[in-house]
């Protein structure tokens, strides 16, 4: 555990365009590496600032130490979403059955693809 992961966070916050980041840790961190958390500023909300790197030890979250963020029922900007996935064509889904045992799951899809 280094000052270089703090870097390394920040850096993949920034490229995600992520408002938040947080390490969690098993020992407690190094000055360098709250140095660097504090060298990424703030993030500015209604709710107030919150630390854009955050670094939080396994005995905090223990503890009951929460991330400092806005709350989730009014802002998601802090939760990237993953794209959606475009349904599988029936053709598609037929050929990715073939070479699989015929079980009667596997049985009723291909009868329902073809």
């Amino acid at each position: 555990m280094k000052s270089g992961d703090i870097r390394d966070l920040a850096g993949t916050r920034e490229r995600e365009k992520l408002e938040i980041g947080v390490f969690i840790t098993l020992e407690e961190p190094s000055r360098d590496m709250v140095t660097e958390a504090v060298t990424a500023g703030f993030y500015n909300t209604h709710w107030g600032q919150h630390p854009r790197i955050q670094i939080l030890t396994i005995a905090d979250l223990l503890e009951d130490a929460r991330i400092d963020m806005p709350p989730q029922s009014q802002v998601s900007t802090t939760v990237k979403r993953a794209p959606r996935i475009k349904s599988t064509p029936a053709a598609t889904q037929a050929s990715l059955l073939d070479g699989v045992a015929d079980t009667p799951v596997v049985a009723e899809r291909r009868k329902a693809t073809r």
